[in-house]
């Protein structure tokens, strides 16, 4: 009985030591586990810009207009020079599993640059991103010491999926702040947006969806799609009705989603937003940005509203100044971190 009573005691230690040895087992697989999820989602991350290419302007049909022949030399006229300390690049990236196409333009000097996200206005190829947007449009902002990225969305401009003006396509914007994070020169601490038309309207939204975003601009953004229908009976027939998916059973709710008037209590109360906008614009009345600004009053969201007198939509009357007051509000609020505006009723 003794020896039974002993060789069951051992073997009562031999299974312990056994059951040790699995557990043991099993957290150096867990490990291992963890490791190669880990591994996997930093491989997933890398995929995000899934090709950068650089632009030739001079294989361009636009070089043409940038340059001027000087003592035998083809050069870049005087307004256009600042093109050659500036790279640009179409690039391909994963938004929901679809590739989308956009633009990336950066200074060629190595150094970290506060980053800006631009959101092109129109739908479909109306308004697609060209190579003289890369120029011109960005090249403008990136020579002064930013990398600028934009997206042609979904659907548009060799992008899979389809456009939703509005809808699963700001998708397409929100997942930039990662794309920048492989860009080797872009300070992703410091990204701003800056949107027009159409892409007002998309930075309005994404704004409510991320905290990545530092400063915003706009331009004659869209605020209001109810007014729009109202003003421009054709936006309905041939822009919402077509792109926005199920426009007739739920017109309200879906141009609810589409209209910032409609949810500026969302708007964070730390990022700063300038809002521009002409007098004289048709194909958004001024009044969008008006009636916005006095939401934002009434929910103390920090912003600046000007007005420019006799502004069509892309307030060309006043480029120069439009320019001067962008470029001022990213160095303002990117470049030299200023604090947010002091949204309390204040002062003597």
């Amino acid at each position: 009985m003794f020896f039974q009573r002993k060789m069951l005691h051992l073997s009562g230690f031999k299974m312990e030591l056994i059951d040790r040895k699995k557990i043991k087992l099993m957290k150096y697989i867990k490990i291992f586990a963890l490791i190669l999820i880990f591994a996997n989602c930093k491989a997933q991350e890398t995929k995000l810009l899934l090709s950068q290419k650089l632009i030739s302007l001079s294989q361009t049909p636009i070089y043409a207009k940038l340059t001027e022949e000087i003592d035998g030399q083809i050069e870049f006229k005087k307004q256009f020079r600042y093109l050659d300390s500036i790279d640009i690049y179409s690039i391909t990236y994963l938004s929901d599993g679809l590739k989308i196409k956009g633009l990336l333009v950066s200074p060629n000097k190595k150094g970290k640059y506060p980053c800006i996200i631009y959101n092109r206005g129109g739908n479909r190829d109306f308004g697609s991103l060209k190579i003289a947007h890369g120029a011109i449009t960005l090249g403008q902002i990136a020579k002064e010491g930013y990398v600028v990225i934009a997206s042609q969305y979904r659907g548009n401009g060799g992008s899979e999926g389809q456009e939703e003006f509005g809808g699963k396509d700001v998708n397409d914007i929100i997942i930039l702040p990662e794309v920048l994070k492989e860009v080797e020169v872009a300070d992703t601490n410091r990204i701003g947006m800056y949107g027009w038309s159409r892409g007002g309207m998309m930075t309005y939204l994404v704004l409510t969806k991320t905290n990545e975003i530092k400063a915003a601009v706009v331009g004659g953004a869209i605020s209001d799609n109810f007014a729009s229908i109202e003003d421009r009976p054709e936006m309905e027939t041939g822009v919402l009705s077509e792109l926005i998916p199920n426009y007739a059973e739920k017109k309200v709710i879906e141009l609810e989603k589409r209209s910032a008037i409609k949810w500026a209590d969302k708007f964070s109360k730390n990022v700063p937003i300038l809002i521009l906008h002409g007098t004289s614009d048709w194909r958004v009345k001024p009044e969008q940005s008006l009636k916005l600004a006095l939401e934002f009053e009434k929910y103390r969201i920090p912003y600046r509203l000007i007005m420019f007198e006799g502004g069509d939509h892309g307030i060309s009357e006043h480029k120069k100044e439009v320019d001067e007051q962008v470029l001022n509000w990213f160095e303002k609020y990117l470049k030299n971190n200023v604090s947010k505006p002091n949204m309390e009723y204040h002062g003597r």
